[in-house]
């Protein structure tokens, strides 16, 4: 594996606690269990534009999809405010407990610390200022400014443009096996981040890097670089 110099974190669900989103739909009166079949969809209808050649913001797709998931008769307030409620919910999120001793480290280690999100860079910001780890980060990147979702290889190569760095001295950092698939096909380093313990696809590119959590992450690649 070859060393690296700048890490490219993926945000939501990477650095970002979405367990909370449950919450948000318990208290408009719609089952909790909706919230991580909600955020697949975007997901999937974000990859689905990006395929045909468009693109939407992140924000934009989920409250289209919130308007049709939530069953109004279920709700205990009007749909446009319980969607409401619920996309606010991302600019209260909090991140993993791994997260900032492993940012701080990597921080540490001389690395340059980046962001890559399908989501916006605001809520990327205020999770970060939240957490007291925005001067870490050299900036905050977004496919919105990109034009086509992750993981489009030119998403990819956006990151790398803007931090006038070669992708093969960059490393991808997510919890998401698509996004790893997709750096790995775009020339760059990757890092799974596998909180769960479950097990990698087999259809996708495996990762250079495994570890169970943030916190491991820079010695692992402080281990590349000597």
């Amino acid at each position: 594996m070859k060393a690296v110099s700048t890490v490219v974190f993926d945000v939501n669900e990477t650095l970002s606690d979405l367990q909370p989103l449950q919450t948000r739909f318990s208290d408009v009166g719609a089952p909790g269990h909706l919230a991580p079949l909600w955020f697949a969809s975007v997901l999937r209808d974000g990859l689905a534009l990006t395929v045909t050649g468009q693109s939407q913001p992140f924000a934009d797709i989920g409250k289209a999809l919130l308007f049709s998931m939530l069953d109004p008769g279920s709700l205990n307030r009007p749909v446009d405010e319980a969607v409401q409620h619920v996309m606010e919910g991302f600019m209260s999120l909090s991140v993993h407990p791994d997260v900032p001793p492993g940012i701080r480290a990597l921080d540490e280690a001389g690395l340059r610390l980046v962001t890559l999100s399908n989501g916006s860079s605001g809520v990327a910001d205020r999770l970060l200022t939240t957490a007291g780890l925005r001067e870490a980060f050299e900036t905050l990147l977004t496919v919105e400014d990109a034009d086509l979702w992750k993981p489009a290889r030119g998403a990819y190569r956006f990151a790398a443009e803007q931090c006038d760095t070669d992708l093969a001295e960059m490393v991808l950092v997510a919890v998401h096996p698509w996004d790893i698939h997709g750096a790995a096909n775009a020339g760059m380093v990757t890092a799974w981040i596998n909180r769960g313990g479950g097990s990698y696809p087999e259809h996708f590119t495996a990762p250079d890097i495994e570890v169970s959590g943030l916190h491991d992450l820079a010695d692992r690649l402080r281990t590349a670089r000597e």
